[in-house]
């Protein structure tokens, strides 16, 4: 991931693939390792693009939603069956984040559920910030929510 020190913060908006691509971007230049921390992930590009990843060596860690994995169209099953490492969230309230943290260098977080309909129908927003303390301070709570949740 290059730092642009000039632009240390990118943005992207949905409806539209904006967000998604950036996402997709993000994963896909990945250097060593992803932490992902959403409520679900149902878009099947993005699910996609973390497959290639994984087999591509990317160490990759998720935690996510009891209430949602089993959703119809829900790819969390799918990315756990691949040899992803899947946590869930059995607390009786929702693990409602979306982040993830790339390379231990950037973050990505904002309202955009990484669904289909996200990119499709709703308004959500996408930030990258591109700071290695940002990045340490979201580590820390995704290594909390890691020891809290349990494998899938």
């Amino acid at each position: 991931m290059e730092n642009n020190l000039s632009h240390p913060i990118r943005t992207a908006f949905s409806p539209g693939e904006d967000c998604r691509n950036l996402i997709i971007e993000l994963i896909n230049n990945a250097i060593s390792n992803l932490e992902i921390c959403v409520f679900t992930i149902s878009d099947d590009l993005i699910t996609s693009a973390l497959i290639r990843a994984f087999d591509n060596g990317i160490n990759i860690r998720i935690i996510t939603d009891n209430d949602k994995k089993n959703d119809l169209g829900s790819d969390i099953k799918e990315l756990y069956y691949k040899g992803i490492e899947v946590h869930i969230d059995e607390s009786p309230n929702h693990m409602h984040h979306k982040f993830m943290i790339v390379d231990q260098q950037l973050l990505l977080t904002g309202s955009y559920n990484w669904t289909r309909s996200a990119a499709k129908y709703n308004e959500e927003n996408l930030i990258v910030v591109y700071d290695t303390q940002t990045a340490n301070d979201f580590q820390l709570v995704f290594d909390s929510l890691w020891e809290r949740t349990v494998s899938f």
